[in-house]
């Protein structure tokens, strides 16, 4: 002990080793967090080069999330279930209306000008009117069919599938949220841990000065100070206590605070009812949304044209009168995405995604809630602790060369 404080006085830079290795800890852990988010495209000419994890990854990552999301916490046939025909039809009531009017003008116009220009005001009055009585009905109608077929209409994982992977940083930024104080605890960690593993550092290099003492030491520092910090992240996974310190896994014992981040980012970026609505209209879904609504409309229209019909069918035959039928049904559905905007807010408080996705969240078991930050570093842990290693080795080595020679 006595000739191990000797050299430590005679070389005095023999203290600097605990310092250096602390920022070899801190520096490895800093690139393996930065290398599981970025770049969110490979970077470099393949095989060599490198893609963030989870860019890298996405599709497999979205579907991983998704599966939680509809297995663990949310089945939206059931969610949309408390949305009330009614309100629908009240909220839409006044674009509907005014859509309405504007189809009628605009079909009679485009097929039978001439026609609808000598059209008494008072005949035009009386079909507006005629279809506005009907409109609240229609609407009930729609939103009820909406409801029974909605399983056929959304598709729930290709929706949050496709919003993840068409956007990489959307789902960067659900792990980077709520894994933000993991993240840092990584961080700092190497610092800590790179410290104690440098003072072990320092003394095998006082009794074993070989060249490769400092790279081998490094790469151990860069090893275990990341297998440490991804460990004590997620274990132990329920709490037992030391005295009066409770012992917990850093994700798990924040569970109440990262389940209302997290549901705040799936109900607000993800799974929207603007999203939900899109898809609906919009997506591989949308033949049958508009079968739905080409029945209705053309119902109404029957129930609805009285003088109109006669009119259409005594000028140009019943042909006319049902092409005019499929004409107005098609432009209604065209002009339905933005018309049913306004039905966006009573939907979205109907739903209450957010606190319902939050309240379920903090329900799960350690295990189960383990799993919505996990696949981050599952999927390659093993990479990102030899990447550390990796990286500790030629800094140590890099210290060998600096500071001794």
């Amino acid at each position: 002990m006595e000739d191990f404080f000797d050299n430590i006085i005679q070389n005095p830079v023999f203290l600097s080793i605990p310092f250096v290795s602390a920022f070899v800890g801190w520096i490895t852990n800093l690139i393996a967090i930065k290398m599981t988010f970025y770049p969110l495209e490979f970077k470099g000419i393949r095989p060599f080069g490198w893609q963030g994890i989870i860019p890298s990854k996405a599709k497999k990552m979205a579907e991983t999330a998704v599966d939680l999301w509809t297995g663990k916490l949310i089945n939206m046939e059931e969610e949309f279930a408390r949305v009330e025909p009614d309100k629908v039809a009240q909220e839409m009531m006044p674009s509907v209306d005014r859509l309405s009017k504007q189809i009628i003008d605009e079909v009679m116009d485009a097929q039978m000008g001439k026609v609808w220009k000598k059209t008494p005001g008072f005949v035009k009055e009386s079909i507006y009117e005629n279809v506005s009585k009907e409109l609240p009905e229609i609407m009930k109608e729609i939103m009820g069919d909406v409801k029974s077929n909605f399983n056929n209409l959304l598709d729930l994982k290709a929706l949050a599938v496709s919003s993840l992977t068409q956007n990489r940083q959307l789902l960067n930024l659900v792990f980077i949220r709520c894994g933000a104080r993991e993240f840092k605890f990584i961080e700092r960690s190497g610092l800590y841990f790179g410290f104690l593993f440098g003072i072990i550092q320092m003394v095998l290099w006082v009794y074993f000065p070989l060249w490769w003492t400092l790279p081998l030491a490094g790469l151990l520092v860069g090893y275990f100070t990341n297998l440490l910090a991804l460990k004590l992240i997620f274990r132990p996974l329920n709490p037992f206590r030391i005295g009066r310190m409770q012992i917990q896994g850093l994700f798990i014992k924040r569970q109440n605070e990262v389940s209302e981040e997290y549901s705040a980012i799936i109900a607000s970026k993800i799974i929207t009812v603007e999203n939900i609505f899109e898809y609906i209209i919009r997506g591989p879904g949308s033949q049958k949304m508009y079968t739905i609504v080409q029945k209705h409309i053309q119902q109404t229209i029957e129930q609805t044209a009285g003088t109109a019909k006669e009119l259409i069918e005594s000028v140009s035959g019943s042909k006319m009168f049902e092409y005019i039928k499929n004409i107005a049904s098609f432009r209604f559905m065209q002009e339905l995405p933005q018309n049913i905007r306004t039905v966006f807010g009573y939907t979205e408080e109907a739903l209450n995604l957010r606190i319902v996705l939050q309240r379920k969240m903090k329900e799960l078991t350690p295990v189960e809630f383990e799993a919505f930050l996990r696949p981050v570093f599952k999927e390659d842990e093993m990479t990102l602790i030899l990447v550390g290693a990796a990286l500790g080795g030629i800094a140590g080595l890099l210290q060998y060369f600096v500071v001794f020679y």
